[in-house]
């Protein structure tokens, strides 16, 4: 597959020797000529010195046969306003934008531009190294208002069926940590001593899943 990348910093250029590593033509658009000095030598892909929301440029870069396109400059609007041009003007489906403000990442999101929001991101691996377990989510969707969660379990939960856990929770088990592997849980796994629950939640609604998984389940297992 061909990608159009803007933006040669240290993230445009990392996924450029990614993905021609990956076996992909790539073209990376840069208005500094200085930046390609972060490609390796051997870099094979094109290196276009531009705008990267220009159609002339983006035209010389590939765009009429590239399947993706990314947009990982230092601009919020110069990532989006370009986003839009791959999509609209050249037909590329597959976009995505990095943007630095998480108020817009949610904006464009609704519009259809799938985004990365680098701040919020982040922010959230940091809070996740400093603070207990379970006080950030693993992941948010770009609204803030669905969450991939770890959760503590009270330990009268071993023993328990999947499908139990579930049905007393309300919410989805979207995989198990098992003695450091990743568990896709089934009706009738049971919960083990050690096992680290993770679920797919609505934010507002953890706080009620905590306290119900914090306390011995009722009924039989």
């Amino acid at each position: 597959m061909h990608i159009v990348i803007m933006g040669c910093g240290r993230v445009g250029s990392t996924l450029a020797h990614i993905l021609e590593d990956n076996g992909h033509s790539v073209a990376i658009v840069d208005r500094d000529p200085q930046a390609f000095r972060r490609l390796r030598a051997g870099f094979r892909g094109r290196r276009v010195t531009g705008i990267g929301f220009d159609r002339d440029v983006l035209a010389e870069a590939g765009i009429g046969t590239a399947g993706a396109y990314v947009a990982v400059s230092s601009g919020d609007n110069s990532n989006i306003i370009s986003a839009r041009v791959a999509r609209e003007t050249f037909g590329v489906e597959n976009v995505v934008a990095r943007i630095y403000d998480p108020r817009r990442a949610e904006v464009y999101q609704r519009l259809g531009i799938p985004t990365v929001a680098t701040v919020r991101w982040t922010a959230d691996q940091i809070l996740r190294r400093i603070l207990p377990e379970g006080a950030e989510p693993l992941w948010r969707d770009p609204t803030g208002t669905i969450v991939l969660a770890e959760v503590a379990c009270n330990p009268g939960w071993i023993g328990t069926r999947a499908a139990a856990v579930e049905e007393a929770t309300g919410v989805r088990l979207a995989f198990v940590n098992r003695m450091g592997e990743a568990l896709l849980p089934k009706a009738d796994t049971v919960v083990q001593e050690g096992d680290i629950l993770h679920v797919l939640a609505a934010e507002n609604d953890m706080d009620r899943i905590n306290k119900v998984l914090a306390g011995a389940p009722e009924g039989e297992h």
